[in-house]
């Protein structure tokens, strides 16, 4: 048995399915609102408390324990390599000009001076934007500094 479609059921057919533009829908749709979700204030607003102690303990002591060793070792080379400097000076193989060092450190500490007042600006919005972020977001914010501290001390 063969079977025709007419004209009226193909047309039928084309109305029941309605053309997307893609592109006009990744305008409308963008990634973070699938991510995380139309609203995009405070975390507060988007977890238990229990969830947002143990995000910022969990990420807070990641990266205390990652600030003590990464700590430990750079304490390590720097007093190491002064300690093999010092011994090198005192056994007589190096000879450290210490008015000229006093005049670099003296020359560098002007400069950085002068850059630092030029950089206030932005490190003021800076220090105030962490503190909104802190202030909206307490609970996430006091669980990192735990695991902040925990981190530091295992």
């Amino acid at each position: 048995m063969i079977v025709t479609v007419s004209d009226q059921d193909a047309e039928v057919e084309d109305e029941l399915y309605e053309v997307v533009d893609i592109t006009d829908y990744a305008r409308r749709h963008q990634w973070w609102s699938r991510v995380f979700g139309n609203n995009s204030g405070p975390i507060a607003e988007k977890y238990s408390v229990a969830t947002q102690i143990m995000m910022g303990g969990v990420t807070g002591w990641c990266a205390g324990y990652l600030f003590q060793r990464v700590g430990k070792i750079a304490a390590t080379a720097v007093g190491g390599g002064f300690l093999l400097l010092q011994i090198a000076n005192h056994s007589g193989y190096v000879q450290v000009d210490w008015k000229k060092v006093e005049k670099d450190v003296n020359k560098a500490k002007k400069h950085l001076k002068k850059r630092a007042n030029k950089a206030a600006p932005e490190l003021n919005s800076f220090i105030e934007e962490s503190t909104e972020f802190v202030k909206r977001n307490i609970v996430l914010s006091s669980g990192f500094v735990g695991g902040f501290l925990l981190g530091l001390a295992s």
